[in-house]
């Protein structure tokens, strides 16, 4: 299992960003989170198939239609810190 920390900058607040990236995930089989950061990103935590998160990356580079994604930057995590199935919000 691999795991991944995203952070993704633009219009990215207000236009169901977390909830679009929670349907992706789940889509592609991934648990973790997404939750709004003071500064206006969104934090995207993914654990899963490399492939999979992969994919979610390709996805958050553009989002659902109403965001508008400035940058997407992506760190190492560590699968062990994505306790628990499923994907939340917060």
């Amino acid at each position: 299992m691999a795991a991944a920390r995203f952070l993704v900058s633009g219009r990215v607040q207000g236009v169901r960003f977390r909830a679009a990236t929670r349907d992706e995930a789940l889509r592609l089989g991934l648990s973790g989170h997404a939750r709004n950061l003071a500064d206006g990103s969104v934090e995207v935590l993914a654990a899963g198939e490399e492939a999979a998160i992969d994919a979610l990356q390709r996805w958050l580079q553009h989002g659902p239609p109403l965001a508008r994604v400035d940058a997407v930057v992506r760190f190492e995590a560590d699968a062990a810190a994505v306790a628990g199935a499923g994907f939340t919000t917060g």
